[in-house]
């Protein structure tokens, strides 16, 4: 039988002989539908080669079962594995995901979750930019469950999840300390994001135990590679008595930049400057000198921030209460090459 680019339901209840109904029933309630029956429909849908019209389903029952992600940076690997721990919940769960890259713009942020608010998406998780998550507050309002993804605090009426970013700095600052180092610097991207601002807090508390230590602070305009190495450049530039000895990094990426442009100048990681990054990406380990770095559990944080949207979701459609959680998850620190050399002192 030929296959028509513009098959309709009551084409295949022609064809299996049952009612527009029950081709409804087999494909949303199965279990209410004969056996014969529901394999006769499938047949049929077969051999027209019929897809149904999800997004006229959709406009039908007023939202769809897709879900909605909006990540800072998804070519960031850190943000790649919390978009893989969340889709293979979801996907368990019979929900397609749609991401959306706001690549750290306010402005592209907000068209994005306009956009998944005109496509009535059944729920959003939201890594956002700055402290605020008031942008995610319309469509709370449109009844779109919304989840904030790493973050370590609890901000009202959403539920969260995310790392102890300022443990994380302290654990950093604390084992580069332990290894002799006393100039430091910190390497962050712009102060405006909380976890760059939560990390250096964190490396700031862990100074305060050691008067004679002193950190520098650079700030980049990306969490990227390429902004790493002008930081190297950068430090590099200071007379010999003012260049930091360790570096700790907001992220991977730029401790990746940092020992691109240390070991370009022929400066020794690590025995003339140590390195630590952030997340524990897969670069990490395998980098030319293997990076020191603060784990986060980032599948993991994915996952927890899915099974929470979930959960809003069918307290939603049930009308039951639902009481909004922060889960805050903690950070481990991984030794390796990069700052495993121990300043003697006398």
């Amino acid at each position: 039988m030929a296959r028509r680019a513009n098959v309709s339901m009551k084409d295949v209840a022609a064809l299996a002989r049952v009612s527009v109904g029950t081709v409804s029933n087999v494909l949303n309630s199965p279990d209410l539908v004969a056996e014969a029956t529901r394999e006769r429909v499938l047949l049929a849908i077969e051999k027209l080669g019929w897809v149904r019209n999800e997004s006229a389903r959709q406009l039908r029952v007023g939202h769809s079962r897709s879900v909605g992600m909006v990540v800072m940076d998804i070519a960031n690997p850190f943000f790649a594995d919390v978009v893989r721990g969340a889709e293979d919940v979801l996907y368990d769960k019979d929900y397609s995901v749609h991401i959306g890259n706001s690549d750290q713009r306010p402005d592209r942020e907000a068209t994005l979750l306009d956009h998944f608010q005109q496509h009535r998406v059944r729920g959003l998780l939201f890594a956002p930019i700055g402290a605020s998550a008031q942008l995610a507050v319309p469509l709370r309002q449109r009844g779109i469950p919304v989840v904030l993804v790493d973050r370590a605090v609890g901000v009202a009426d959403f539920c969260s999840v995310g790392i102890d970013d300022v443990e994380g700095g302290r654990i950093a600052i604390a084992h580069l300390l332990e290894q002799g180092h006393r100039r430091l610097a910190f390497v962050g991207g712009p102060s405006s994001l909380t976890q760059v601002a939560d990390r250096r807090r964190g490396a700031e508390l862990a100074l305060q135990l050691v008067p004679e230590a002193s950190m520098l602070a650079v700030s980049t305009p990306f969490l990227d590679v390429e902004s790493g190495a002008r930081a190297a450049s950068e430090l590099l530039m200071l007379p010999d008595g003012e260049r930091p000895t360790a570096v700790f990094a907001a992220n991977d990426l730029l401790a990746i930049g940092l020992l691109q442009g240390f070991v370009l100048a022929g400066v020794k990681v690590p025995k003339e400057i140590a390195i630590i990054g952030y997340d524990d990406i897969a670069f990490a380990a395998a980098a030319a000198v293997p990076l020191s770095s603060v784990r986060q559990p980032r599948t993991l944080l994915g996952a927890e921030a899915a099974e929470l949207l979930c959960e809003e979701i069918r307290a939603s459609e049930s009308d039951e209460p639902h009481e909004h959680r922060a889960v805050r998850m903690t950070p481990e620190l991984v030794v390796r090459r990069s700052s495993a050399y121990r300043i003697v002192t006398s």
